[in-house]
């Protein structure tokens, strides 16, 4: 019953979302434009999306159990503290077509300093990783045994730009920003709750500047998360938002004197908004 009430308020979540997006033809602002163009819709093909998918695969298809560690708002699936690896692949490793954005994003940003809250299997960091991978590195992940099977996965396919650190964000997020000094791109996605969410969005923001992307992952994933993603838009150091539903990407522009925010979605989900039918 829990869990089928979560997918109700997420579907109401989904289609008020829905309602109010617009397509890539709805932009003028040109950076949106080419952030729609390279990273909404970029059809392109990596070499890097297989290797991690074929990772995926073999997570998806591995029966071993860990024991979980969660500090954070916890799971809406279950609440056992035993979970299998393919579970945890199927249900928290990060969807491909969204790893794809990230790729994406990262690819037309530039970073060379990296950080994630919310190592999981280490899906998410390799798709980050993939398009900068001269850039530094650092993946938080608060489960030791999680953190371990990451660890191992990324090290076997000889990812070294990435240090993966164990242990609360409370008790890392500190340590990683003092060894990075400077923060070039952000992926939130752990400790879904609002008051955490908003702190470690006040530690990070000292350690920002004008090109620095902040992306807060699973913006509508309780009524929570959406209500801290609109005080997150609205902070006076944003200066641009962008709500793609299962991210939110904060930007720091100085250039932009007016504040922007954009509800986007895919044309190819708003078809009538192709410029034919309006």
């Amino acid at each position: 019953m829990k869990l089928f009430s979560f997918y109700i308020s997420f579907f109401r979540r989904w289609l008020r979302y829905y309602l109010r997006a617009g397509t890539w033809h709805d932009v003028h602002s040109p950076f949106v434009s080419r952030l729609m163009e390279e990273v909404v819709e970029n059809r392109r093909v990596y070499y890097t999306y297989f290797i991690i998918e074929k990772l995926r695969e073999k997570l998806l298809n591995n029966p071993s159990k860990i024991t979980i560690t969660d500090h954070g708002a916890g799971s809406k699936i279950t609440d056992a503290s035993q979970r299998r690896i393919s579970d945890l692949a199927k249900n928290s490793a990060i969807a491909a077509h969204q790893g794809k954005q990230l790729f994406n994003l990262v690819r037309m940003t530039k970073p060379k300093t990296m950080l994630e809250f919310g190592t999981s299997l280490g899906i998410s960091a390799l798709y980050q990783a993939g398009a900068a991978p001269l850039a530094r590195f650092i993946t938080m992940e608060g489960c030791p045994n999680t953190a371990r099977v990451a660890s191992n996965n990324l090290k076997n396919l000889g990812m070294n730009n990435i240090e993966v650190m164990q242990g609360p964000f409370r008790d890392n997020l500190p340590k990683a920003l003092n060894s990075l000094q400077k923060v070039d791109f952000i992926f939130l996605d752990g400790d879904h709750q609002e008051g955490a969410t908003m702190s470690y969005f006040e530690q990070c923001l000292p350690y920002l500047h004008d090109d620095s992307v902040f992306v807060i992952a699973d913006i509508y994933w309780s009524a929570s998360m959406a209500k801290v993603w609109q005080s997150l838009k609205s902070h006076p150091q944003v200066t641009l938002s962008i709500d793609l539903f299962h991210f939110g990407i904060l930007f720091f522009r100085s250039e932009n004197r007016v504040k922007q925010d954009f509800t986007l979605i895919k044309y190819k989900l708003k078809p009538w908004r192709l410029g034919f039918f309006q």
